[in-house]
């Protein structure tokens, strides 16, 4: 669920050349190229002669492709209609990753915008912290619209005033469908994280006005929160000249990007269903995909149903109405299926209730493509990219009868729910540490201690040791557990790309603790039991684990391969945005983390400076060089952990371990910032990397991957 909880609550040596060219950064002014331009009329899409007229990107909630009971078909196997089209039209990576922390906010955002979370301000999610002035750190939440400040959930005045979608250079990140906008074509978001209003507070005055009707309509307590069925989650971008805001009329609000590379004016968006539904669906209210369910709020009023309400009925309805009134580009969240949204207990593999969510789900994409297709909306024309965020770890013991596969046997379970540890209270118990601090709940929660210490301050190592030392009993298995997996300080997390440019949001340490723990900050004491399991809740993620960082991407259309289900190529989040934008022909305002994934784009439609093996070769050093779950960021976890948890006399072992890693990291920066500028240049400048280059480049990074894993012993 999106919406879960408040987190907030709750190989040879190698000189490294100087840095050359542009900066790997959200940076620059060049503008999108395409044939087209002027009015949404004029939106022209497709790289090397491959006509593409619509752009449909979906990205699920938690939705796996691979089993989480080996008996009981995935998440996939159960949506055959989405997943028969996907392997049979296009191509299905299932070696695709999260980036850290593993969270719907930073997974959505990253894969939006094609930069981790350093760049884009939100790594961790779906809350985090910051320090006021007292240096006592204070909750604020991820989703928030793009243009917002911090979305402090106690006070409208936060002390920090960077903007919650901070860059590195403390701007407002590029937004994600400019590209689109200037390219002439109208983007549709339907729950689209930070792209879409999100909640009342902020997001509404911020964009309609203080003073407006709809701001007075937010702060109304008695119409039972109207404003989130009108104004939040849906809206459209539009192009200059667009159709539909001029259909709008004054309802067409400007679309203010004040720190937009290049600058961005003269552009109106509609916010909300209000003003969003009228011009998409003028006969009446948008409905379900099935045309026959009006999609409305828990009280029947029609608009956004919240984003635990956007099901695949639900958000697929919005996308074909959006296409069908025009909008060539849209982009929808669609909600997870292995949560209970009628209330109870989380599901597990193959209960009865899971597998009938999913049963909706595959039925809607049935019915989604059936209705696309009677618009000629199809593989022919159109550019599919569906993903799902991070793969949630299933909390639970074991199904009966043992040999049920949910489908035709039913699933049951004794136990599911995720095991809740009160670190404050075992702390206390345990070690008897009191130290003050903030923290984001999650399976790796983050720690801000008060007073912002420094990495090596003498209480920040005795609380590191003490945090490393907690034991659990698992109520699952009667058995003790060691909490924590790893340990990652301000100059791991700087590695694993967690480090903003808002140095009050920095915690002062991440655990990513065992993936059936939820870790949670409750009273300094274990008079209730300081280890609960939760059953409302049994799918955990954020943390650092295969099952929990590997996830899915499918990409379908006139410019992609047809190679059905592969492993052949790594690839992450930050890879979705280049790979699309290389094979539409269009560029961004600033060098991406990503790639584009060579191997899955047509000949044809891939730019001459991107052919050949010595650039798939880079390519493939280069993410495992640079994703926060490559080789690297896994031997430099590693190697912090093994460091933070040391107890050498001096503390010597720390103190190196972080002097090589500082090192490291430094090597690193640099020379991912030198392919990923090479491979933007290429891509998306008419460059070329060529094959010394390419040999060259690649050697260093293996070299700097060797060192990282010499480290990690």
């Amino acid at each position: 669920m999106r919406r879960r909880r408040s987190y907030a609550a709750a190989a040879a040596l190698a000189v490294i050349a100087a840095t050359a060219g542009s900066t790997a950064a959200m940076t620059g002014t060049a503008q999108a190229h395409t044939s087209g331009g002027g009015g949404a009329g004029d939106c022209r899409l497709g790289a090397g002669g491959s006509a593409v007229k619509h752009v449909i990107y979906l990205q699920f909630d938690n939705v796996h492709f691979t089993r989480d009971n080996p008996n009981v078909p995935s998440d996939l196997e159960q949506m055959p209609h989405l997943l028969n089209f996907l392997e049979s039209q296009g191509t299905l990576d299932d070696n695709h990753h999260t980036p850290l922390i593993a969270h719907t906010g930073n997974d959505i955002l990253t894969s939006l915008t094609g930069v981790y979370g350093d760049k884009h301000g939100q790594p961790i999610a779906n809350s985090y912290r910051y320090y006021n002035p007292a240096g006592v750190s204070q909750a604020a939440g991820t989703f928030a619209y793009w243009t917002d400040g911090v979305d402090d959930f106690n006070t409208s005045t936060p002390t920090d005033t960077t903007p919650t979608m901070v860059d590195q250079n403390g701007k407002i990140a590029p937004a994600p469908w400019v590209a689109y906008t200037r390219a002439g074509c109208d983007f549709g978001a339907v729950a689209t994280a930070n792209t879409v209003l999100e909640n009342t507070g902020p997001d509404v005055p911020k964009v309609f006005g203080a003073n407006s009707p709809e701001a007075a309509e937010a702060a109304d307590k008695t119409n039972k929160n109207l404003a989130q069925t009108d104004f939040v989650g849906i809206g459209v971008h539009c192009a200059k000249d667009s159709k539909l805001c001029a259909a709008a009329g004054k309802n067409a609000k400007p679309d203010v990007l004040p720190d937009e590379p290049g600058g961005y004016t003269g552009y109106d968006g509609l916010f909300g269903a209000k003003y969003t539904d009228p011009v998409i669906a003028p006969k009446g209210p948008v409905k379900d995909v099935s045309g026959g369910t009006t999609i409305a709020d828990s009280l029947g009023r029609p608009g956004f149903p919240g984003f635990d309400g956007m099901s695949a009925a639900n958000s697929l309805g919005y996308v074909a109405q959006m296409q069908e009134a025009g909008v060539p580009v849209t982009y929808a969240y669609i909600s997870d299926a292995h949560d209970s949204h009628t209330g109870g207990n989380a599901f597990g593999p193959g209960e009865a209730g899971y597998v009938a969510q999913l049963k909706t789900y595959d039925t809607a994409f049935n019915q989604f493509f059936q209705r696309l297709g009677k618009d000629g909306i199809n593989a022919k024309n159109t550019m599919f990219v569906v993903t799902s965020d991070e793969n949630d770890h299933f909390v639970g013991g074991k199904a009966s009868p043992a040999n049920c596969d949910g489908v035709t046997v039913p699933c049951t379970y004794t136990q599911t729910g995720e095991l809740n540890a009160n670190v404050k209270g075992l702390l206390a118990t345990q070690t008897g540490d009191t130290t003050a601090y903030g923290i984001h709940s999650d399976s790796a929660p983050n720690f801000w201690v008060n007073g912002n210490p420094a990495a090596n301050a003498p209480q920040v190592r005795s609380f590191e040791h003490d945090l490393a030392g907690l034991t659990a009993v698992n109520p699952m298995t009667g058995k003790t557990d060691t909490m924590a997996n790893y340990f990652a300080d301000q100059t791991e997390m700087k590695l694993l790309h967690m480090v903003t440019s808002d140095p009050l949001r920095t915690p002062t340490l991440t655990e990513f603790a065992d993936p059936n723990y939820y870790v949670y900050s409750g009273a300094p004491n274990c008079n209730s039991p300081c280890v609960q399991q939760e059953a409302g809740y049994a799918w955990n993620h954020g943390d650092f684990s295969p099952d929990i960082n590997t996830t899915w991407v499918g990409f379908v259309g006139p410019t992609f391969r047809k190679l059905g289900v592969t492993k052949a190529v790594w690839s992450d989040h930050t890879d979705l945005r280049p790979t699309m934008l290389t094979a539409l022909g269009l560029r961004d305002d600033y060098v991406h983390d990503g790639i584009p994934l060579v191997q899955f784009i047509r000949s044809n439609a891939l730019p001459s400076g991107l052919h050949g093996d010595q650039v798939s070769d880079l390519e493939a050093a280069y993410k495992q060089l640079d994703a926060s779950v490559g080789a690297f960021g896994s031997d430099t976890l590693k190697a912090a952990t093994a460091g933070i948890e040391s107890t050498t006399p001096n503390d010597a072992k720390f103190k190196d371990t972080e002097a090589a890693l500082t090192k490291l990291g430094t090597q690193r920066d640099a020379l991912a910032q030198r392919i990923a500028t090479a491979l933007d240049r290429a891509a998306f400048h008419h460059g070329h990397v060529g094959d010394a280059e390419a040999w060259v480049l690649t050697a260093q990074a293996e070299c700097l991957l060797a060192q990282a894993h010499t480290l990690a012993g």
